[in-house]
Formats: structure tokens, C-alpha cells, sequence
């Protein structure tokens, strides 16, 4: 048990008392006193200080802030145990040298190739393009999709060439595309009403297949977005930023899963990636059956760390068995720290810690352990069988 000089003073005087030291050595009874001026001056400030702190009893859900108080091992992995792909990132840094910056970053913590998904085309993508030209060897370019004119007879045509150059471009693949309920997103490009297993997408995402283009596709939000906004829903403190739930037109999470599923069995030949666990990291089976059902389906683990780190071993254990269909990524910029967390949440064992200013779940979080094969699968192995698809 650890002890304070405080409890050692405490206990000193008690047993000097008993013993009667204190009638023989006077500056003993002084001991641990503290001037009356300066006991006044201490109680006076820390009183001023609790007026500072909110009360628990007003303490507002968004300022809660726990840390961890077990004295339990803590885990410290500077470097990922094999060299990484992160299938999921975007196009963070803007300049030369924050470029530099971000390369440094990736070797000093093993990331051996990112992808950056733009979610552009046109000009926009070329820009991007030419950004990160300079280190083609350490970035990949994933271009968007052209939905302009979805709403208008003969879509489709335009969209394939647009595609198609972005193809000769350099692009390798395509993303992130988002449906979260509302229609198709691409970046600035927006299709109201348009989901996925419309059958105007279907020539898009045939010639993806036939371009060899892999398709990362976000479909929903986290379940806890769709909830009541109540004491009911556990992870209030950030759904409420992302509500979903007072849009009553809005496809349910469910429903587009649905929609996904269907897309998936339409075009067997074109690869889809789904981000960030389809948004099934609260029904992980329903994602399991998914990759069971479709050969074509694979899914990045980015940006649900803190929503899939709570359940430590299901997690783990859906982890070892699907380990072949799932993708490292980040999709949360390219500071050193956050890749350094995503490392201990999948190497360690580590248990209730919590990473608040990375993610805004106030869960504790725990390791999963991963065993090598699954490490080497999820960092490495399966990317690069989507990445040789590509010449």
C-alpha cells in the first residue's frame, strides 16, 4: 500500500504521544503544524477553487472528462508490429512540407503506405493529385464519383468517362463515397434520394469492377445517432453532435444495410470496401453474415475504435476469425498520437483507459490482443490483394 508523509507524520505523533516522547522532545508537538495565517490562507483557497468547479450536480455531460485510476499495466507501442497500410485517410495536408511532416510521421510509426481518399473529381482531384505526386510511392489516390445530373434522363454516360480519366489520371480506386440515409455524397457532388442499389449507379459501379478500382463506401452512422437523445442512450455525449434521429425521412440504419446488401449481390465482379465497419460495430454478426454472403465485401476498421474497444473479447474474437476481410485505417489526420492509440487498442491487452481527447466517447477502452496472423492480415496482407488488383 502506498503511504504520504502526511500519513507517516500522523502516525509518528500518535505512537510519540503513547509513548510520552513528546515531554522530552518539545519540537515534536510542533510537528505538522502549520501557522494559523497559513491554514487559513490554504483553506481559503481551496475554497476559492471549488467555487471554480462545477458542481457534480450541474456538471454538464459534455465537460465529463474521467481518468482511469487502476494501477494496472499500460502498454506503450511507439511503432505497429508490422509495417501498415491505412486503407482510410484523406487528403489532411495542404502543403509541401506538411506533406514532409506527415511522411515522417508514417516511418517514425511504421505506416508503410496510406490512402488518401478524395472524394473528388475534375480539377479538384487532379489538384490533390499533383499535391501528393511527389511521394506517389508513400500515397495513393482513390478519386470520387461525378453525380451531377443524376436527376436527369441519360445519367450515367458522363459519370463512367469522368471516372475513366481520373483512372488514367492515377486514381486506384474509389471513395470515400457516404450514403448516410439522404442520397449519395461524393464530396461537393450530391445525389438527394439516389442510394446504391439504384439501378442509374449500376453502370458506375460495373466499370469500377472492369477499371479494377476497389470502392470504398460509407453507408449510415453509428447506431447511437439514430437513438432517443435521452439517459437511455450510452453514447449520448457524441451522438448528439451527429443526431440523426430528427430526420424522419431518413433511411434507418438497417434499411441501408439493406441497400448495401443488394448492392453487393448486383455487381459480384466490383470490389466494395465498407468504411468503418458498415456501421455494424454494435451488431458485428450482421457484419460477419455479410461477409459470409459476399465474397466481394471487405471493411475498414477506421474511426470505430472507441465504439468497438469497450467490448474487448466478441471484438477480438470476430477480429480472428474475419481477419482476411478487414482493413487497417485512420480516417482521423496524422498526428503521431493517434496512430500510436489504434496501435495499443489492437496489440495490447491493456484495460479501462480512456483516450478522451482523441475520441469523444467517454467509455473506458480496453486492448484486443491481436494474434500476429490477424495483425499481419489487418495491417498489411489483405490491403495489398486489393492493391496488386491494380496495375
Amino acid at each position: 500500500m502506498r503511504t504520504t508523509n502526511s500519513v507517516n507524520r500522523r502516525f509518528f505523533l500518535r505512537w510519540a504521544n503513547l509513548l510520552g516522547l513528546t515531554a522530552w522532545f518539545p519540537s515534536i508537538r510542533e510537528l505538522g503544524k502549520r501557522p494559523p495565517e497559513r491554514i487559513e490562507s490554504v483553506h481559503a483557497g481551496n475554497a476559492r477553487k471549488a467555487n471554480r468547479l462545477p458542481s457534480p450536480e450541474t456538471l454538464l455531460l459534455k465537460d465529463y472528462c474521467p481518468k482511469s485510476i487502476y494501477e494496472i499495466p499500460v502498454t506503450k507501442i511507439d511503432k505497429a508490429k508490422y509495417p501498415v497500410i491505412d486503407m482510410h485517410s484523406h487528403p489532411y495536408a495542404e502543403t509541401a512540407q506538411q506533406i514532409q511532416e506527415w511522411v515522417k510521421t508514417m516511418d517514425e510509426v511504421g505506416i508503410r503506405k496510406t490512402v488518401i481518399l478524395t472524394k473528388a473529381t475534375g480539377p479538384e482531384f487532379d489538384d490533390i493529385y499533383n499535391r501528393y505526386a511527389k511521394h506517389a510511392d508513400r500515397f495513393e489516390m482513390w478519386c470520387g464519383l461525378d453525380l451531377s445530373g443524376h436527376d436527369k434522363p441519360g445519367f450515367g454516360p458522363a459519370a463512367i468517362r469522368e471516372l475513366e480519366r481520373c483512372r488514367e489520371m492515377g486514381a486506384r480506386g474509389v471513395g470515400e463515397i457516404h450514403d448516410k440515409g439522404n442520397g449519395l455524397v461524393s464530396g461537393k457532388s450530391r445525389a438527394p434520394g439516389m442510394h446504391p442499389d439504384d439501378a442509374r449507379m449500376d453502370g458506375l459501379w460495373e466499370r469500377s469492377g472492369e477499371l479494377g478500382m476497389p470502392v470504398s463506401l460509407h453507408v449510415a452512422d453509428p447506431i447511437w445517432m439514430y437513438q432517443k437523445m435521452d439517459k437511455t442512450n450510452d453514447g449520448l455525449m457524441n451522438a448528439y453532435a451527429w443526431r440523426l434521429d430528427n430526420q424522419p425521412n431518413i433511411v434507418s440504419l438497417p434499411g441501408m444495410i439493406a441497400i448495401f446488401d443488394r448492392t453487393l449481390r448486383r455487381h459480384r465482379r466490383t470490389t466494395f470496401i465498407a468504411c468503418h465497419f458498415a456501421n455494424l460495430d454494435y451488431d458485428l454478426a450482421r457484419l460477419g453474415e455479410m461477409f459470409e454472403n459476399n465474397p466481394n465485401l471487405y471493411a475498414d476498421i477506421s474511426a470505430r475504435y472507441a465504439e468497438t474497444a469497450p467490448i474487448p473479447r466478441y471484438v477480438s474474437q470476430f477480429y480472428e476469425k474475419y481477419g482476411d476481410r478487414l482493413l487497417y485505417g485512420t480516417d482521423m489526420g496524422f498526428d503521431m498520437t493517434m496512430y500510436r492509440i489504434t496501435f495499443r487498442i489492437l496489440e495490447s491487452l491493456d484495460e479501462h483507459f480512456y483516450e478522451n481527447e482523441q475520441f469523444h466517447y467517454h467509455w473506458s477502452l480496453n486492448g484486443f490482443g491481436l494474434s500476429g496472423k490477424t495483425l499481419m492480415n489487418v495491417y498489411q496482407a489483405n490491403a495489398l490483394k486489393l492493391l496488386s488488383g491494380v496495375s
